[in-house]
């Protein structure tokens, strides 16, 4: 048996909602327990025997994914290849698979895994692909429970308690459906290419009806959730089953989402035995990823769920807990980063906070309410950002390049 494996990068128009960090590096890239954020699906399609060959499928230009796949590629020798397919504008996540079709079936392939990058997930995929073979299933998809509150925000679908087939599935569903989502990984049956043709033919059908012009490129947008899983499922001759995960799952869409997703990725490291020991004689709460280029001060305490990048300097009394902090950051002495980001080459003075509000990595929502009003639970500082000694800064957003010389509580900083 042959696999191949998908992960839908999306592009610079999309995932909006992660800015300011997307504005300093691209969304798939930014760096979250210590690698970046495809890294991690990359690490658990390793650990699948029968994967050959991993494509990245997206709309961002060519040269953004050139480093990562020549360091991947060294890094994951046992992929034949690892290749970034870049769409011709933006086609949905069906669109782009339809489209590239050809190469992502190109040997033979019997199943391909599909991927969303804004996915943490501790990606039990050869547990996915035995189920799905047991079940000779078309498609399987990975399923989990939230809270009933957060349900909406994902795709809902219903499935037989027994069987484990889906019976129906809404992608955001305008009313109470279920609390079992789809974790937005997939393993497919290569025959799945013959019903995205015809959802493919459908769309088409679709806008000349409604008379579009066909310069505007509708026609070839294609959404796998919307046009191919909803209708199948539907479908009651169709092997549509769910694999239920008892392990961590959660997206990462807001920018303040990266820091709940960083501490579910180092606690695993940390579990699996494969966090590296921070270089320092400064006082670690465990799981923290200091970068061997960083230097971190003997009097500094830092952890948990800390991630600290290269050339990072964090000076004596400096207490960093629950945060990232990006390449080129200077926290200086008594300091205190708490549930925050900070973005490439901030400098946080002395005697000075930056903090959020803490967010358990359960919790879907990284928003919070104060004096009536919805702010950022993370405090996330965009690139290049300095807040001076003494200042506080708590629950805000701040874009790149700003000096913050007063203290500002719940604002984003323009």
């Amino acid at each position: 048996m042959i696999s191949s494996a998908v992960i839908l990068v999306g592009g610079p128009s999309r995932g909006t909602r992660f800015r300011p960090l997307s504005f300093d590096v691209p969304k798939p890239l930014f760096k979250i327990g210590g690698r970046e954020m495809i890294h991690h699906h990359l690490q658990a399609l390793s650990k699948v025997e029968s994967v050959k060959d991993v494509f990245l499928v997206g709309f961002y230009e060519e040269s953004v994914f050139k480093d990562f796949i020549h360091e991947a590629s060294v890094e994951f020798p046992m992929f034949h290849r690892i290749k970034y397919l870049r769409e011709y504008n933006c086609l949905g996540t069906g669109g782009g698979l339809y489209h590239f079709r050809d190469q992502i079936l190109k040997g033979h392939t019997d199943n391909v895994f599909v991927m969303h990058a804004d996915v943490c997930c501790s990606f039990p995929l050869n547990e996915l692909l035995q189920s799905h073979e047991a079940k000779n299933a078309l498609v399987t998809l990975m399923a989990t429970k939230v809270n009933k509150e957060d349900a909406s925000n994902f795709g809902c679908l219903v499935e037989d308690s027994n069987t484990n087939r889906v019976l129906h599935y809404v992608d955001k569903p305008s009313s109470y459906l279920s609390n079992i989502i789809s974790c937005g990984v997939y393993v497919f049956d290569a025959s799945i290419f013959d019903e995205i043709k015809k959802a493919y033919e459908r769309r088409i059908e679709e806008v000349e009806k409604q008379l579009r012009s066909l310069d505007d490129g509708m026609e070839d947008y294609l959404s796998l959730e919307d046009d191919v899983l909803a209708p199948l499922c539907s479908d009651s001759s169709k092997a549509i089953f769910a694999y239920n995960t008892p392990e961590f799952w959660r997206q990462i869409k807001t920018a303040g989402s990266a820091v709940p997703a960083n501490s579910l990725y180092l606690q695993k490291a940390y579990h699996d035995g494969s966090l590296p020991n921070p270089d320092t004689e400064a006082e670690i709460i465990q799981p923290v990823f200091i970068h061997p280029s960083a230097t971190v001060s003997r009097g500094a305490k830092i952890g948990p769920n800390v991630f600290i990048g290269a050339r990072v300097h964090v000076d004596d009394g400096a207490r960093i807990r629950n945060s990232i902090i990006q390449e080129d950051c200077e926290v200086s002495s008594q300091a205190v980063i708490l549930h925050s980001i900070l973005s490439r080459n901030c400098k946080i003075g002395k005697w000075s906070r930056v903090e959020g509000s803490p967010t358990l990595p359960s919790q879907h929502s990284t928003t919070i309410m104060r004096n009536h009003v919805k702010v950022q639970a993370i405090t996330v500082m965009g690139a290049d950002c300095h807040v001076h000694d003494e200042v506080r800064v708590q629950n805000c957003l701040v874009l790149p390049h700003k000096e913050i010389k007063v203290g500002l509580v719940g604002e984003i900083v323009m």
